[in-house]
């Protein structure tokens, strides 16, 4: 069957070793680089070279691919070509010679790798300290993109750039590298310090490009990308060519139906308020933790006590998976709270991360749907559940080969399971849940709106006729979101600056919906929930064009 001798996921597991090696944050992230201090090449150069060794994958793939393959390796193939695939699409269209956003930038990697390195002994220290004095070098590799792509015409809109060097601002004079290193053992004292300082003025280096000659260089590139931009872009964010126009109406028509949803809860808490009077309210004078170690403390309990409820109800959890850890984010984050998954050994539990953005009192209502979400059993229960199961599949399928909108509209799907089941009693917390469904139907509408600069139906309540703009995107999440005004300004800059992903959320959700409906009718009466979620979570990724159908073909 497999003429050079190589199956699928074979194929799909030394793609991983192949990335690690070309790319080692992600040789850290997955703990499969034990000691390593090097950093990507973020180069013109360095991205030619991992393109090249994705196009032999996909040589090789073609091979492994004839004949009729086992139901594992066919999914393995699939997922692998798809992935592959979209990912040469952005890379040829230069998309990488422009990477300047406040999320996924060369820039946040250059941090937050050292957040994913163990810490436990001097040896630990030592390779932290090294690969901290070649920040430099990683800094000169990305520079050099974006001076090619100015040079090509391809540029970030000024705005990410300015946000871009805002953050970095933040990190260099908070001093973040010392700070970090501030926890090493005092005997390599002066080798860590020198090597933060080191690393913190190379980032100053390149935040004086940004600022100095990236972004006015930037001022004429637009922020939307086009409908052809952002066809390719949502394929890489959700695994499906996506029929944009039918997306932006899914949007809308969620967007209709949670106002109906939200009026309700909102009259249940204040009576004769309107929802946003309400979030306010609850903001100001609702339930709030004070300080930010009582926070994480609080959030942990939560995670804690989600493991205990679910375990053996509505899932079985391995023993590695009950541990999940509640962390404060560095400061000079994006605002959105987010997940890092384990390393493929457990040695690193899967962590939640809260940006406190220099708050110290922290309203409760908005944050316990929000930690379903990132915790369980949301991104944790799934991402640990592939790491559990990763002999049954390819490493590649569990890790590097991740959807965002199989894993994101997991996420969110999770917030909906615990309002069935029955989890949102509260009413603050359950307006705290609508509140974050709005966001997601919010984010269809404006990222693809603002984006293919497409009209805003004749029937909106909100600028009928019109075409989106940023600012009008802006103005429509903040009459319909309970979030501060920090938070607002961060999400328009993160979708104008990773075009697609924001749709991954409710789009995957809908996906996750429809194959839970599917399997449910084929099985009727036998139709088992918990059997379900487990046969579904131990799938590995999968992009949207499959994941529906094979949702659906479950016991």
């Amino acid at each position: 069957m497999y003429e050079n001798g190589s199956t699928p996921r074979q194929i799909a597991d030394r793609y991983v070793e192949t990335l690690a090696d070309l790319n080692p944050v992600v040789g850290t992230a997955l703990g499969i680089r034990p000691g390593s201090d090097a950093m990507p090449d973020f180069s013109p150069d360095g991205r030619e070279a991992l393109a090249d060794a994705q196009r032999a994958v996909l040589t090789e793939l073609a091979v492994a691919e004839r004949g009729d393959l086992p139901v594992v390796e066919r999914r393995a193939a699939r997922l692998l070509r798809e992935r592959l695939t979209a990912t040469l699409a952005v890379h040829d269209a230069g998309e990488g010679l422009r990477e300047v956003n406040n999320l996924f930038s060369p820039a946040h990697s250059m941090r937050s790798v050292f957040l994913l390195m163990p810490q436990e002994s001097g040896d630990d220290w030592a390779v932290i300290a090294r690969r901290l004095a070649r920040i430099p070098e990683a800094v000169r590799s990305c520079r050099a993109s974006l001076e090619k792509g100015m040079s090509d015409g391809l540029l970030a809109p000024a705005r990410q750039a300015e946000t871009v060097v805002a953050q970095l601002t933040t990190w260099v004079r908070t001093a973040w590298y010392r700070e970090f290193v501030a926890a090493g053992p005092d005997a390599l004292w002066t080798e860590l310090t020198g090597a933060a300082d080191v690393a913190t003025a190379a980032l100053d280096e390149l935040r004086g490009f940004l600022s100095d000659v990236y972004a006015p260089a930037a001022q004429e590139a637009p922020d939307a990308v086009g409908r052809d931009r952002y066809a390719r872009w949502a394929r890489y964010w959700t695994g499906a060519d996506l029929d944009l126009d039918d997306a932006y109406a899914y949007g809308w028509a969620e967007y209709h139906r949670l106002r109906e949803e939200i009026d309700k809860a909102a009259t249940a808490i204040l009576p004769g308020a309107s929802p946003m009077q309400v979030m306010r309210h609850l903001h100001e004078h609702g339930e709030a933790i004070h300080g930010e170690e009582e926070i994480r403390r609080w959030l942990q309990d939560l995670m804690d006590r989600a493991i205990e409820d679910f375990d053996g109800t509505h899932v079985d959890l391995a023993d590695p998976i009950k541990n999940v850890e509640a962390m404060i984010a560095p400061p000079g984050s994006a605002a959105a709270p987010y997940y890092t998954r384990p390393s493929l050994d457990f040695s690193r539990p899967g962590r939640t991360w809260l940006p406190t953005m220099g708050r110290d009192r922290f309203p409760t209502w908005d944050l316990v749907s929000t930690w379903y979400h990132e915790g369980v059993p949301g991104h944790h229960l799934q991402l640990a559940q592939w790491v559990h199961v990763q002999d049954t599949l390819s490493r590649y399928q569990v890790s590097v080969g991740s959807v965002s909108a199989t894993t994101e509209g997991w996420a969110l799907y999770a917030e909906r399971l615990v309002d069935e089941l029955g989890y949102l009693t509260d009413p603050a917390y359950r307006l705290g849940y609508l509140d974050a469904q709005m966001l997601r139907a919010v984010r269809v509408i404006i990222d693809i709106g603002m984006h293919v600069r497409l009209p805003i139906p004749a029937g909106s309540p909100f600028h009928p006729g019109e075409t989106w703009t940023p600012h009008l995107g802006r103005e429509f999440l903040r009459r319909h979101n309970g979030r501060d005004e920090e938070f607002i300004d961060s999400e328009i800059i993160r979708y104008l600056g990773l075009p697609g992903q924001a749709i991954s959320y409710k789009l995957g959700e809908r996906a996750w919906l429809d194959g839970r409906a599917a399997a449910r009718a084929a099985r009727g009466d036998a139709f088992d929930l918990k059997a379900w979620h487990m046969a579904a979570l131990s799938l590995g990724s999968l992009g949207l064009d499959d994941l529906a159908d094979e949702l659906a073909k479950l016991p």
